[in-house]
């Protein structure tokens, strides 16, 4: 009991703000470049025991990324029911419009990031109206969520004959 107090005290981080950005963006060029790697006509189209097409997973994390940015800085949340994904609104139709949407989305991230106040990421926030958490649990969240759909992704890549990206390639 002593040693879990002794761990839950300290004060040693394991990276900063910075670096938790860069590996981020690391996880965010990997899934563009499995975006890329899916056929034009399997990217909206495509799925294996009843999951949804990678497009459309795609929509999902760039609804949590750019949006949930918004809300990490500026407290305000839009709702869930108002994202794309769900409402099926402002959604791209073609692998070049998506990668557009993503490109904005890691500019619009980059330059979010340089403004979230000190100590932003201990606060509790209700994120989407849905998720209460600290502000870090939202992004680890963001950041698994990408990893859990760009899994899927790889599976239908395969299932496709196509070879995914290194999955360990975050440069």
């Amino acid at each position: 009991m002593e040693q879990a107090l002794a761990t839950e005290q300290t004060t040693d981080t394991i990276f900063n703000a910075k670096e938790l950005l860069r590996h981020w963006q690391g996880h965010r060029g990997l899934t563009r470049r499995v975006i890329e790697a899916f056929p034009e006509d399997k990217l909206f189209t495509y799925s294996i025991g009843g999951m949804r097409p990678f497009g459309e997973m795609a929509i999902e994390m760039l609804d949590q990324a750019g949006p949930g940015m918004v809300g990490i800085v500026t407290r305000q949340w839009p709702k869930a029911e108002d994202m794309s994904h769900i409402s099926g609104k402002n959604t791209p139709a073609t692998r070049e419009e998506l990668l557009r949407m993503w490109d904005e989305t890691t500019e619009k991230i980059n330059e979010l990031w340089a403004l979230i106040p000190p100590g932003r990421f201990s606060e509790v926030d209700l994120a989407f109206g849905q998720w209460e958490a600290p502000v870090y649990g939202t992004l680890f969240y963001f950041i698994d969520n990408e990893i859990h759909h760009r899994g899927q992704g790889y599976v239908y890549l395969r299932s496709l004959g196509i070879e995914p990206p290194p999955f360990w390639d975050r440069a």
